[in-house]
C-alpha cells in the first residue's frame, strides 16, 4: 500500500478538522495509507510573509526534520502552505548549501490536495454528490503561485447533482492574504465585500474554496453581513456521497 503524508495546516487543525477529516478519507478511499506525523506545527509562512526571515528560519527548519523522517508524498490541503514549502523555503534557505538541498528533497514530495489526486493519481471523478449550486474561489496562492485551477475545476465538473456556475472575476483576491488582512484592514474590507457581491451575483447558496484562510474570511464576512451563503472546502464537497 503506498503510503502519503498528511501536513494539515494551522488552521484547518485549529478550525476546521472537517476538512482534513475528509482529505483523510478521500485518500483512505482511494487505497492510500496515510500518516499523520503528530510533531508537525505551522510552516512559518505567516512570518515568512511578514519579512521575520530569522523567525521563519527555526519553523521550518522544525518542518523539515518531522517530514525527513518520513516516507512517501506530502499531500497539504492549502496551495499557500503548499507553496511556502515548496517555494518559499527555497527563497528561505537560498544561501545555504547544508539545508537547500534538504528544502529541494522535500519540496519534491509536496502536493496540494487537489493537485495530487488530478495529476499524480490521475483521479477526477471521486464519485461525490452535492445537489445543488455550487461555485468555486481561486485562492491567490493557490492559482497564481502553485498554478492550480484546473484540477479544482476538474474535479468539481464530476459531482453529480451539482450545478456548478462562474463566480464574476474570480481571479480576485478576497481580501484575506494573511497578514495583508491585519496590515491593511480597510483595503481588506473592501475586497472581501467584493468578494460576497459577486458571490451573491451568481446565486449559489454555496461557495467552495481551496484555502482555510479564504474560508474563514469569507465565511466571517458572511456571518457579519447576516447572509445565508456557506464557505466550504472542496475536500468536504468531494467528501460528500
Amino acid at each position: 500500500m503506498t503510503t502519503v503524508q498528511l501536513f494539515v495546516t494551522c488552521l484547518v487543525d485549529s478550525f476546521y478538522p472537517q476538512s482534513g477529516e475528509a482529505v483523510v478519507e478521500i485518500l483512505r478511499r482511494l487505497g492510500l495509507d496515510v500518516e499523520f506525523p503528530s510533531d508537525q506545527t505551522c510552516c512559518g509562512q505567516p512570518n515568512f510573509n511578514a519579512g521575520l526571515r530569522a523567525e521563519a528560519r527555526p519553523i521550518a527548519e522544525h518542518t523539515i526534520r518531522v517530514f525527513e523522517k518520513t516516507t512517501g508524498d506530502i499531500v497539504i490541503p492549502s496551495g499557500s502552505c503548499a507553496h511556502m514549502i515548496k517555494h518559499g523555503y527555497a527563497e528561505l534557505f537560498a544561501n545555504d548549501p547544508v539545508w537547500l538541498p534538504r528544502v529541494q528533497a522535500l519540496a519534491s514530495r509536496v502536493y496540494e490536495f487537489t493537485e495530487y489526486l488530478v495529476d499524480k493519481l490521475g483521479v477526477t471523478d471521486l464519485g461525490a454528490r452535492w445537489d445543488g449550486m455550487l461555485t468555486y474561489h481561486p485562492s491567490c496562492h493557490t492559482l497564481r503561485g502553485m498554478n492550480i485551477d484546473r484540477q479544482p475545476r476538474a474535479l468539481l465538473a464530476n459531482v453529480r447533482g451539482a450545478t456548478v456556475v462562474e463566480l464574476p472575476h474570480a481571479e480576485e483576491c478576497c481580501g484575506f492574504g494573511g497578514i495583508f488582512s491585519m496590515e491593511h484592514p480597510e483595503l481588506s474590507a473592501e475586497w472581501l465585500k467584493r468578494k460576497i457581491g459577486n458571490l451573491e451575483a451568481t446565486q449559489s447558496p454555496t461557495l467552495v474554496v481551496t484555502e482555510a484562510g479564504c474560508r474563514m474570511h469569507i465565511a466571517g464576512g458572511l456571518r457579519r453581513q447576516k447572509k445565508k451563503q456557506r464557505v466550504v472546502h472542496i475536500a468536504e464537497v468531494l467528501n460528500n456521497r
